[in-house]
């Protein structure tokens, strides 16, 4: 351990982190919301197996760290044997229609706040409010009763925790390190096949560049608060990055910025905002952009305030979930981040038919 104090690494670390995941999302235009809306509405996969990619990668590079015994995922918030799976289903939901009509995701609303759009703005502190609330506000209470209504508690099953690996551990009497290895692999290779068999996708640079800057930033931040804060005297949680509830920590830390401490999540949020302002700078394209009229305001406004609940309920975003998350192989990850697709579809529908009934039908004439 160095000299500096573990909240000095961490802070430093995420800024950095958030810094490079910033300057890279703005410039390779990553978006997770975009992915889904492309594909959906322009049958265009690019944007969506950047996302893809990155979460094989950081797979790869979690499941590595873990094997090598440098962290232990088990430690994280992702692998308790507390599964909720009613929280990821509809906390995911949320968040996936949420963001569509929010114009993007926790990250993606920092990286347009960098770019100059107010309207981004807006949505981080409605976002932010709202997830505060949730967490700890009068929204904490139905966010409660909803954990302890569906919550599993594995460890009366046996599991010590919800990774699919210990799962297929325990359906296949194999030893958990064995089926937790062949789960990673299985994985990441399912992943990886599906991002690189579209040539559209390895032909583009830029998407490529894009999902594998994000998945590296996941295992940059596990090292950063895994290893390089590692301090038995003054221990820091074992986190990467995620958007949603740090955002919500980033407003009462600017409100209490007096004896307040910095973690990880307030840190990366600082960098991705600060890498975006830098990188749109540098290529001339920062735009002061506001609402076009009050129906678009409002539809942001809906967005984030599902995001902030929603993202909580779900424990992350596209990111804290369908990237950091699916990294440690949780099971709750998982149904988060299909949750978080069928949500995003649906938004994306709904902006295209104009009407939320209006999808349904659709939905259910092409069906």
């Amino acid at each position: 351990m160095s000299e500096l104090a573990a909240t000095t690494i961490v802070g430093i670390g995420g800024f950095l982190v958030g810094l490079v995941f910033g300057a890279v999302a703005q410039r390779t235009n990553f978006c997770t919301m975009g992915g889904i809306s492309d594909l959906v509405l322009m049958g265009d996969g690019r944007r969506m197996r950047a996302w893809v990619l990155a979460t094989a990668v950081a797979i790869i590079g979690t499941q590595s760290l873990h094997f090598a015994a440098i962290i232990d995922v088990n430690a994280s918030i992702y692998l308790t044997p507390n599964l909720g799976w009613l929280g990821a289903i509809l906390g995911g939901a949320m968040f996936g229609f949420g963001m569509t009509q929010a114009g993007g995701c926790g990250s993606r609303t920092l990286v347009r706040l960098g770019g100059g759009n107010l309207k981004s703005l807006v949505v981080a502190i409605i976002l932010g409010i709202v997830a505060y609330m949730t967490l700890r506000g009068m929204l904490a209470l139905a966010r409660v009763q909803i954990e302890n209504v569906a919550n599993i508690d594995l460890k009366a099953r046996g599991l010590s925790s919800q990774s699919i690996g210990d799962l297929a551990g325990m359906l296949t009497g194999l030893p958990a390190a064995t089926t937790r290895a062949g789960a990673a692999a299985a994985l990441a290779l399912a992943l990886l096949v599906f991002c690189f068999k579209d040539r559209a996708f390895r032909s583009s640079v830029r998407d490529m560049t894009a999902g594998v800057v994000v998945g590296l930033a996941t295992v940059a931040g596990w090292i950063v608060t895994g290893v390089l804060a590692a301090d038995e005297f003054d221990p820091v949680p074992l986190a990467s990055v995620t958007f949603v509830a740090p955002v919500g920590e980033s407003l009462q830390y600017l409100m209490t910025f007096t004896g307040a401490t910095i973690n990880f999540g307030i840190a990366v949020v600082a960098g991705v905002v600060a890498g975006s302002f830098l990188a749109a700078v540098a290529s001339k394209t920062f735009r002061i952009e506001a609402f076009a009229d009050r129906a678009d305001l409002v539809r942001h406004f809906g967005g984030a305030a599902l995001m902030g609940a929603g993202g909580v309920l779900a424990l992350g975003c596209t990111i804290g979930q369908g990237v950091t998350g699916v990294s440690t192989l949780s099971l709750g990850s998982l149904i988060a981040w299909l949750s978080i697709l069928a949500g995003g579809y649906l938004g994306v529908k709904v902006l295209e038919e104009g009407s939320f009934g209006s999808a349904l039908r659709a939905a259910f004439a092409r069906g």
